[in-house]
C-alpha cells in the first residue's frame, strides 16, 4: 500500500491574506515615514534659518550694531566705475548692490562668493556679473546655489530663470539667464492691505527690522532702536517656492505667460525683501485677493513653506520659532513691526 507525502506549503487564499496584511502594514507606515522624514526636513530649514539669525548677530557685532539694509544703494557722487552696461543705465536698481542675504555671506562662511564680487560697483556691473549675461566678465561659478538658503522641504530647488524680466531690456532673447535661489527673505515692514486688518492706516511701511533702504547714506538701523525688543520681533521668514507661484499648496501655471513665475527670488535681489499683504485665500483665480490671513496663502509675497501648518521665522535675537497659520493677524503685525510698542511675545 503506497502512502502519499503531503508537502506543506501555502495555498493561493493563503498567500493572498498574507500579501493584503503586508499592503495594510506599508500603508500605515507610509504615512509615519513620510512625517519622519518632514520632521527631518523641517529640522534642516531650521538650522538654516539659525545661521542667517547668527549672521545677523555677527553682523552687528562687525559694524556697530547694526544690521544689514534690505537694499544697499550707491549715491550717484560715490566713486566706482561706470558699468558701461547699456541695459542698465543709471537708475536706482542700477546702483544697487547686495540685497540683505548677499550681504550677510561673509558670516554665514560664504566669503570665498563675496570674494568674487566688486562691492564697491553695482550688483549689476559687468565686472560682478558672469556669462551669459551681456559684457559679464565673472566667473560662471559666481552665483552658485547656496543650500543654507534653500529649505528641504521645497519641491524644487532648481534656480531661477530671469530671462522674462531681462528680454524687454532688450537682453538677447532665447537665453536662460538663472540665478541661485532663496526659499527666505527679510521683511521691510508692513503693506497696507495688512496694516489695515491690524486697525493701521491703510499705508505701506517700512519698519521691520531690516526695513532701512540704505539710500543715499540713510543711517542703518541698530538692534537698540528695536523698540520692541529683538525677541519680540521677526527679521526672516520663509516664502518657499519661488520662482514659481503657489496658492495654498497648489502650483499655479508653470511659465511666464501663464502666470506660473515670478521673480524677486535670487538671493542676491534687493527685491527679495517683501511687504507681507492682507490676503482673503478665497480663490485660486485671484490669489493676491485683498483679506486678512497671511501665512500659507500665496508665496509671492507673504510667509509661505511647504511644513504642515505653518511657517519658521527668525527672531531679532537669532533664535528661530514656529508661527502657525491661524496666529491671530494683530499679533502678526506686531511680530514684523520693530518699533510699534506692543506688549506681545512670538509663540515658542
Amino acid at each position: 500500500m503506497k502512502v502519499r507525502s503531503r508537502h506543506s506549503g501555502f495555498t493561493l487564499v493563503e498567500l493572498l491574506v498574507v500579501i493584503a496584511i503586508i499592503g495594510i502594514l506599508v500603508g500605515l507606515l507610509l504615512p509615519a515615514v513620510q512625517a519622519a522624514r518632514e520632521a527631518a526636513r523641517r529640522m534642516s530649514c531650521g538650522n538654516n534659518l539659525k545661521q542667517l539669525g547668527l549672521a545677523i548677530q555677527n553682523h552687528a557685532s562687525t559694524y556697530n550694531d547694526q544690521v544689514p539694509a534690505w537694499g544697499k544703494e550707491f549715491a550717484l557722487t560715490d566713486t566706482y566705475a561706470a558699468s558701461g552696461n547699456p541695459f542698465f543705465p543709471l537708475t536706482q536698481d542700477a546702483r544697487r548692490s547686495f540685497g540683505v542675504l548677499g550681504q550677510l555671506l561673509p558670516f554665514m562662511e560664504q566669503k570665498n562668493i563675496t570674494d568674487r564680487i566688486d562691492l564697491k560697483k553695482p550688483l549689476v556691473d559687468p565686472v560682478n556679473l558672469p556669462p551669459p549675461f551681456p559684457m559679464g566678465r565673472n566667473t560662471r561659478d559666481v552665483f552658485a546655489t547656496v543650500q543654507t538658503f534653500i529649505c528641504p522641504s521645497t519641491p524644487s530647488a532648481t534656480p531661477s530663470d530671469y530671462g522674462p524680466y531681462f528680454a524687454p531690456l532688450g537682453f538677447p532673447a532665447g537665453v536662460a539667464y538663472e540665478l541661485p535661489r532663496t526659499d527666505y527673505v527679510a521683511l521691510r515692514g508692513l503693506h497696507g492691505s495688512l496694516a489695515i486688518c491690524g486697525g493701521l492706516p491703510n499705508a505701506t511701511t517700512d519698519n521691520g527690522m531690516l526695513g532701512s533702504n540704505d539710500i543715499i547714506r540713510k543711517p542703518l538701523v541698530k538692534l537698540a532702536q528695536v523698540r520692541d525688543g529683538l525677541s519680540n520681533t521677526i527679521c526672516f521668514t520663509e516664502i518657499a517656492g519661488k520662482q514659481y507661484r503657489y496658492f495654498r499648496g497648489l502650483q499655479i501655471g508653470f511659465t511666464w505667460t501663464d502666470g506660473g513665475l515670478t521673480l524677486n527670488s535670487f538671493y542676491g535681489d534687493w527685491n527679495t525683501a517683501r511687504h507681507p499683504r492682507g490676503l482673503s485665500g478665497a480663490t485660486r483665480a485671484v490669489p493676491d485677493q485683498p483679506g486678512c490671513s497671511v501665512i500659507n496663502i500665496f508665496n509671492e509675497n507673504n510667509p509661505y513653506s511647504f511644513h504642515s501648518g505653518g511657517v519658521q521665522v527668525v527672531r531679532g535675537d537669532g533664535s528661530v520659532s514656529f508661527l502657525s497659520e491661524t496666529v491671530d493677524v494683530g499679533l502678526f503685525i506686531a511680530f514684523v513691526t520693530r518699533d510699534g510698542a506692543e506688549a506681545v511675545s512670538v509663540p515658542q
